[in-house]
């Protein structure tokens, strides 16, 4: 009889790794990804990039940055041969996070892990005070070997080197489309596949601009309500990164995360949570299938 210990297969479920901060309060990040993914029924397999007791846009918080302990981590997970089938990243807050990630999207895509990028760099035309010039070319490099991406308006300008400025003072809604897609089309010319450019305000309604390679450009539109929120991009993204593993058309993906998320903010609304609280969500993940 043999004394080999039987191996065991890891990989009967689908997985997602999630790189992003884990934040105890205020809900944003791994606090939202992790709940949403595995409503879409995708084991979620997180990897922390930092501790926060609760996220920066409150008065203080205590945080513990675990940079140097991912590479440790994520080989233990190589020792098991687990195969995943995608990846998401989000908020990043340093250069070595940046050279970390870029190796594990380069070594799971390896196996055909889908990776998907939620490109966390900034908002309303300026970067983040924490996101140097050397952090967003990072940045580039990552999203240049994605294969879905999901910034806003800003962050696919800093991507590109475009003027945030100009476009957002375009006011006719014709030019405004066509200069959309010429940002989409620059990104899929450089071999990502699927790409969504979120948020964008027109005439009090929320645009998300989405196209896949080689076909047409839709537009997604919601009615514009409430205030802005912290979390609401990790909603959306999450449900973007779910659908791709389980499959669903892009199209379809993005409508309904837009649509999840205007419900979650109505919500939200409804009982008067704080806005750097984030979206009222829970109640609403039965609504998910």
């Amino acid at each position: 009889m043999s004394n080999k210990v039987a191996q065991h297969n890891h990989n009967t479920q689908n997985k997602i790794i999630i790189i992003n901060d884990l934040t105890g309060f205020g809900k944003c990040s791994l606090t939202v990804e992790i709940p949403i993914i595995s409503k879409l029924k995708v084991q979620c397999c997180p990897i922390p990039t930092s501790i926060l007791s609760n996220h920066t846009a409150y008065e203080s918080y205590y945080m513990k940055d675990i940079t140097e302990d991912i590479p440790s981590y994520f080989s233990e997970w190589e020792k098991l041969e687990l195969k995943f089938e995608g990846l998401l990243t989000g908020f990043l807050s340093n250069n070595k996070q940046f050279d970390i990630v870029k190796r594990i999207i380069e070594r799971v895509k390896k196996d055909g892990t889908i990776a998907i990028v939620d490109p966390v760099m900034g908002d309303d035309g300026k970067k983040y005070i924490s996101h140097n010039e050397e952090m967003c070319e990072k940045m580039r490099e990552i999203v240049n070997i994605a294969d879905i991406i999901t910034p806003n308006l800003t962050e696919a300008c800093i991507l590109l080197g475009e003027s945030y400025e100009e476009i957002s003072q375009i006011n006719d809604y014709e030019l405004l489309v066509a200069k959309i897609e010429s940002l989409i089309d620059m990104f899929l010319g450089k071999g990502i596949k699927k790409v969504v450019i979120t948020g964008i305000e027109y005439e009090n309604r929320i645009l998300n601009f989405v196209k896949e390679y080689k076909n047409e450009m839709q537009i997604i539109s919601n009615e514009k309500i409430g205030i802005s929120r912290a979390g609401t991009g990790d909603v959306f993204s999450a449900i973007i990164a779910a659908d791709a593993i389980n499959n669903l058309n892009f199209y379809k993906s993005v409508e309904r995360a837009s649509d999840f998320v205007e419900k979650c903010i109505k919500e939200s609304d409804i009982r008067n949570v704080p806005a750097e609280d984030g979206v009222c969500f829970e109640e609403l993940l039965g609504q998910l299938r």
